[in-house]
Protein backbone atom coordinates (compact mmCIF):
# COMPACT_ATOMS: atom_id res chain seq x y z
CA UNK A 1 0.00 0.00 0.00
CA UNK A 2 1.52 3.43 -1.40
CA UNK A 3 2.27 5.60 2.40
CA UNK A 4 -0.21 9.10 1.64
CA UNK A 5 3.05 11.10 2.66
CA UNK A 6 5.24 9.80 0.03
CA UNK A 7 2.61 9.28 -2.27
CA UNK A 8 2.74 11.65 -5.56
CA UNK A 9 0.52 14.44 -5.17
CA UNK A 10 -2.61 14.55 -7.55
CA UNK A 11 -4.56 17.21 -9.21
CA UNK A 12 -8.53 17.29 -8.33
CA UNK A 13 -10.49 16.52 -11.34
CA UNK A 14 -11.89 18.94 -13.81
CA UNK A 15 -15.34 21.01 -12.94
CA UNK A 16 -18.18 20.15 -15.27
CA UNK A 17 -18.83 23.39 -17.79
CA UNK A 18 -21.31 26.37 -16.50
CA UNK A 19 -21.71 27.64 -19.88
CA UNK A 20 -19.54 30.30 -19.46
CA UNK A 21 -18.90 30.88 -22.95
CA UNK A 22 -21.89 29.85 -24.86
CA UNK A 23 -22.98 31.65 -28.20
CA UNK A 24 -18.88 32.48 -28.00
CA UNK A 25 -16.80 31.70 -31.32
CA UNK A 26 -13.12 31.42 -30.21
CA UNK A 27 -9.89 31.55 -31.63
CA UNK A 28 -7.03 29.36 -30.16
CA UNK A 29 -3.70 29.13 -31.57
CA UNK A 30 -1.21 26.93 -30.97
CA UNK A 31 -3.82 24.02 -30.22
CA UNK A 32 -2.42 21.06 -31.55
CA UNK A 33 -0.80 18.61 -29.21
CA UNK A 34 -1.07 17.83 -25.46
CA UNK A 35 -0.62 21.41 -23.99
CA UNK A 36 -2.71 24.61 -22.83
CA UNK A 37 -3.44 25.31 -26.26
CA UNK A 38 -5.48 22.14 -26.87
CA UNK A 39 -6.50 22.10 -23.44
CA UNK A 40 -8.19 25.67 -23.58
CA UNK A 41 -10.25 25.01 -26.67
CA UNK A 42 -11.10 21.58 -25.22
CA UNK A 43 -12.83 23.79 -22.12
CA UNK A 44 -14.14 26.54 -24.52
CA UNK A 45 -15.76 23.41 -25.61
CA UNK A 46 -16.97 22.43 -22.43
CA UNK A 47 -18.65 25.81 -21.89
CA UNK A 48 -20.86 26.29 -24.64
CA UNK A 49 -18.43 28.05 -27.41
CA UNK A 50 -17.76 26.98 -30.66
CA UNK A 51 -13.96 26.74 -31.66
CA UNK A 52 -11.95 27.55 -34.18
CA UNK A 53 -8.52 26.15 -34.30
CA UNK A 54 -4.92 26.52 -35.62
CA UNK A 55 -0.94 25.40 -35.04
CA UNK A 56 2.09 25.33 -37.20
CA UNK A 57 2.12 21.54 -37.12
CA UNK A 58 -0.84 20.59 -39.71
CA UNK A 59 -0.97 16.73 -38.94
CA UNK A 60 -1.15 17.04 -35.37
CA UNK A 61 -3.44 19.94 -35.88
CA UNK A 62 -6.21 17.71 -37.60
CA UNK A 63 -6.00 14.80 -35.15
CA UNK A 64 -6.67 17.65 -32.36
CA UNK A 65 -9.67 18.51 -34.23
CA UNK A 66 -11.01 14.82 -34.53
CA UNK A 67 -10.88 14.75 -30.96
CA UNK A 68 -12.47 18.01 -29.95
CA UNK A 69 -15.11 16.69 -32.39
CA UNK A 70 -15.31 13.54 -29.81
CA UNK A 71 -16.76 15.84 -27.17
CA UNK A 72 -19.91 14.93 -25.44
CA UNK A 73 -20.15 19.20 -25.98
CA UNK A 74 -18.63 19.28 -29.35
CA UNK A 75 -22.07 16.93 -30.98
CA UNK A 76 -19.82 15.75 -33.31
CA UNK A 77 -18.48 19.15 -34.94
CA UNK A 78 -15.49 19.12 -36.13
CA UNK A 79 -13.85 22.78 -35.47
CA UNK A 80 -12.56 24.85 -38.22
CA UNK A 81 -9.02 24.01 -38.19
CA UNK A 82 -6.96 26.26 -40.17
CA UNK A 83 -2.78 25.55 -40.09
CA UNK A 84 -1.15 28.53 -38.94
CA UNK A 85 3.07 29.69 -38.25
CA UNK A 86 2.46 32.94 -36.44
CA UNK A 87 5.84 33.81 -37.70
CA UNK A 88 4.48 34.33 -41.22
CA UNK A 89 2.40 37.81 -41.78
CA UNK A 90 -0.10 35.95 -44.23
CA UNK A 91 -1.11 32.68 -42.01
CA UNK A 92 -2.00 34.73 -39.34
CA UNK A 93 -4.11 36.86 -40.98
CA UNK A 94 -5.69 33.79 -42.76
CA UNK A 95 -6.30 32.51 -39.65
CA UNK A 96 -8.56 35.39 -38.98
CA UNK A 97 -9.87 35.42 -42.01
CA UNK A 98 -10.69 31.91 -42.18
CA UNK A 99 -12.87 32.55 -38.73
CA UNK A 100 -14.97 35.60 -40.38
CA UNK A 101 -15.70 33.57 -43.33
CA UNK A 102 -16.76 30.42 -41.93
CA UNK A 103 -18.74 32.52 -38.78
CA UNK A 104 -19.39 35.64 -39.57
CA UNK A 105 -17.25 36.63 -36.73
CA UNK A 106 -14.76 35.90 -34.00
CA UNK A 107 -15.59 37.10 -29.89
CA UNK A 108 -12.40 35.74 -28.21
CA UNK A 109 -8.95 35.51 -29.69
CA UNK A 110 -6.62 33.01 -27.07
CA UNK A 111 -3.01 34.12 -28.55
CA UNK A 112 -1.08 30.66 -27.01
CA UNK A 113 1.94 29.90 -29.44
CA UNK A 114 4.87 30.22 -28.19
CA UNK A 115 8.78 28.81 -28.08
CA UNK A 116 11.23 27.83 -25.92
CA UNK A 117 14.50 25.94 -25.15
CA UNK A 118 17.27 25.76 -22.20
CA UNK A 119 20.41 27.88 -22.91
CA UNK A 120 22.47 29.84 -21.09
CA UNK A 121 23.19 33.00 -22.92
CA UNK A 122 26.97 32.88 -22.91
CA UNK A 123 26.42 29.89 -25.60
CA UNK A 124 22.87 31.36 -26.99
CA UNK A 125 23.37 31.91 -30.68
CA UNK A 126 21.81 35.09 -32.58
CA UNK A 127 19.29 32.52 -34.41
CA UNK A 128 18.25 30.85 -31.14
CA UNK A 129 17.25 34.30 -29.36
CA UNK A 130 15.41 35.71 -32.97
CA UNK A 131 13.26 32.28 -33.17
CA UNK A 132 12.25 32.53 -29.81
CA UNK A 133 11.45 35.83 -29.82
CA UNK A 134 9.53 35.77 -33.26
CA UNK A 135 7.35 33.18 -32.16
CA UNK A 136 6.63 33.99 -28.64
CA UNK A 137 6.73 37.93 -28.31
CA UNK A 138 6.69 38.85 -32.27
CA UNK A 139 4.13 36.19 -33.23
CA UNK A 140 1.51 37.23 -30.09
CA UNK A 141 1.96 40.84 -31.23
CA UNK A 142 0.79 39.68 -35.00
CA UNK A 143 -2.36 38.09 -33.74
CA UNK A 144 -2.92 40.79 -31.42
CA UNK A 145 -2.90 43.75 -34.43
CA UNK A 146 -4.70 40.82 -36.55
CA UNK A 147 -7.55 40.17 -33.95
CA UNK A 148 -7.74 43.97 -33.11
CA UNK A 149 -7.90 44.64 -36.48
CA UNK A 150 -11.32 42.84 -36.91
CA UNK A 151 -12.52 43.41 -33.69
CA UNK A 152 -12.23 47.52 -34.66
CA UNK A 153 -14.00 46.68 -38.34
CA UNK A 154 -17.36 45.36 -36.38
CA UNK A 155 -17.33 48.53 -34.39
CA UNK A 156 -15.77 47.24 -31.09
CA UNK A 157 -16.21 44.31 -28.89
CA UNK A 158 -14.16 41.79 -28.30
CA UNK A 159 -11.48 39.24 -25.71
CA UNK A 160 -7.89 38.73 -26.40
CA UNK A 161 -5.97 36.24 -23.59
CA UNK A 162 -2.37 35.90 -24.21
CA UNK A 163 -0.09 33.44 -22.53
CA UNK A 164 2.44 34.88 -20.84
CA UNK A 165 4.94 32.80 -18.27
CA UNK A 166 5.80 33.69 -14.53
CA UNK A 167 9.62 33.89 -16.19
CA UNK A 168 8.44 36.87 -17.15
CA UNK A 169 8.45 38.11 -13.32
CA UNK A 170 10.96 35.64 -12.01
CA UNK A 171 14.67 34.35 -12.94
CA UNK A 172 15.42 30.99 -14.00
CA UNK A 173 19.02 29.98 -15.31
CA UNK A 174 19.27 28.87 -19.14
CA UNK A 175 15.45 30.53 -20.28
CA UNK A 176 16.80 34.24 -21.01
CA UNK A 177 15.24 34.42 -24.50
CA UNK A 178 12.01 32.63 -23.07
CA UNK A 179 11.55 35.22 -20.09
CA UNK A 180 12.73 38.36 -22.18
CA UNK A 181 10.02 37.10 -24.54
CA UNK A 182 7.32 36.40 -22.17
CA UNK A 183 7.94 39.61 -20.13
CA UNK A 184 7.14 41.34 -23.54
CA UNK A 185 3.84 39.73 -23.50
CA UNK A 186 2.85 41.22 -20.79
CA UNK A 187 4.08 44.39 -21.61
CA UNK A 188 2.14 44.24 -24.96
CA UNK A 189 -0.75 43.24 -23.01
CA UNK A 190 -0.70 45.88 -20.78
CA UNK A 191 -0.18 48.40 -23.12
CA UNK A 192 -2.80 47.31 -25.70
CA UNK A 193 -5.14 46.98 -23.40
CA UNK A 194 -4.62 50.46 -23.27
CA UNK A 195 -5.33 51.45 -26.72
CA UNK A 196 -8.53 48.82 -26.68
CA UNK A 197 -10.26 50.03 -24.35
CA UNK A 198 -12.29 52.78 -25.99
CA UNK A 199 -12.79 50.21 -28.67
CA UNK A 200 -14.75 48.17 -25.78
CA UNK A 201 -11.81 45.13 -26.17
CA UNK A 202 -10.48 43.52 -23.19
CA UNK A 203 -7.11 42.08 -23.26
CA UNK A 204 -5.41 40.12 -20.56
CA UNK A 205 -2.70 37.06 -20.16
CA UNK A 206 -1.74 34.37 -18.04
CA UNK A 207 1.19 33.49 -16.42
CA UNK A 208 1.61 29.88 -15.72
CA UNK A 209 4.56 28.77 -13.66
CA UNK A 210 4.89 24.70 -14.41
CA UNK A 211 1.99 23.54 -16.66
CA UNK A 212 2.67 19.69 -16.79
CA UNK A 213 2.70 17.99 -20.34
CA UNK A 214 4.83 15.77 -22.49
CA UNK A 215 6.77 18.16 -24.30
CA UNK A 216 8.13 19.72 -21.42
CA UNK A 217 10.49 16.86 -21.48
CA UNK A 218 11.82 17.83 -24.89
CA UNK A 219 13.30 20.90 -23.62
CA UNK A 220 13.97 20.35 -20.01
CA UNK A 221 15.49 16.83 -18.24
CA UNK A 222 12.99 15.02 -15.70
CA UNK A 223 14.89 16.11 -12.57
CA UNK A 224 14.78 20.21 -13.25
CA UNK A 225 11.41 19.45 -13.92
CA UNK A 226 11.49 17.75 -10.15
CA UNK A 227 12.95 20.42 -8.88
CA UNK A 228 10.14 22.93 -10.06
CA UNK A 229 7.37 20.89 -9.25
CA UNK A 230 8.84 21.23 -5.73
CA UNK A 231 9.09 24.83 -5.47
CA UNK A 232 5.32 24.14 -5.71
CA UNK A 233 3.28 24.62 -2.67
CA UNK A 234 1.28 21.87 -3.98
CA UNK A 235 4.16 19.73 -4.85
CA UNK A 236 3.10 19.39 -8.31
CA UNK A 237 2.78 21.63 -11.57
CA UNK A 238 -0.62 22.51 -12.70
CA UNK A 239 -2.66 20.16 -14.96
CA UNK A 240 -3.06 21.98 -18.60
CA UNK A 241 -6.84 22.27 -18.06
CA UNK A 242 -6.28 24.07 -14.75
CA UNK A 243 -4.51 26.91 -17.17
CA UNK A 244 -7.47 26.74 -19.55
CA UNK A 245 -9.97 27.31 -16.82
CA UNK A 246 -8.55 31.06 -16.05
CA UNK A 247 -8.28 31.28 -19.83
CA UNK A 248 -11.91 30.76 -20.09
CA UNK A 249 -12.82 32.92 -17.19
CA UNK A 250 -10.68 35.73 -18.69
CA UNK A 251 -12.51 35.13 -22.14
CA UNK A 252 -16.09 35.01 -20.10
CA UNK A 253 -18.45 37.89 -19.00
CA UNK A 254 -17.58 37.32 -15.77
CA UNK A 255 -14.24 39.15 -16.51
CA UNK A 256 -15.76 42.35 -18.01
CA UNK A 257 -14.17 44.98 -15.64
CA UNK A 258 -10.89 43.49 -16.21
CA UNK A 259 -8.09 44.67 -18.87
CA UNK A 260 -4.60 44.89 -19.28
CA UNK A 261 -4.32 42.14 -15.97
CA UNK A 262 -1.90 39.76 -16.26
CA UNK A 263 -2.97 36.63 -13.92
CA UNK A 264 -0.57 34.51 -12.28
CA UNK A 265 -1.77 30.60 -12.59
CA UNK A 266 1.18 29.75 -10.03
CA UNK A 267 1.55 28.50 -6.15
CA UNK A 268 5.10 28.86 -6.66
CA UNK A 269 6.70 30.02 -3.31
CA UNK A 270 10.17 31.33 -2.84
Amino acid sequence: MTDPATAPPRAPEPPAGHALLAGKIVVVTAAAGTGIGFATAKRCIEEGATVVVSDAHERRLGEAADELAALPEANGVRPLAVPCNVTDEAQVQGLYAAAVAEHGRFDVAVNNAGLGGQVDVVDMTDEQWDLVLDVTLTGTFRCTRAALRHFYSRDGGGVIVNNASVLGWRAQAGQSHYAAAKAGVMALTRCSAVEAAPHGVRINAVSPSLAVHPFLNKVMADDELAQLAQREVFGRGAEVWEVANVIAFLASDYATFMTGEVVSVSSQHP
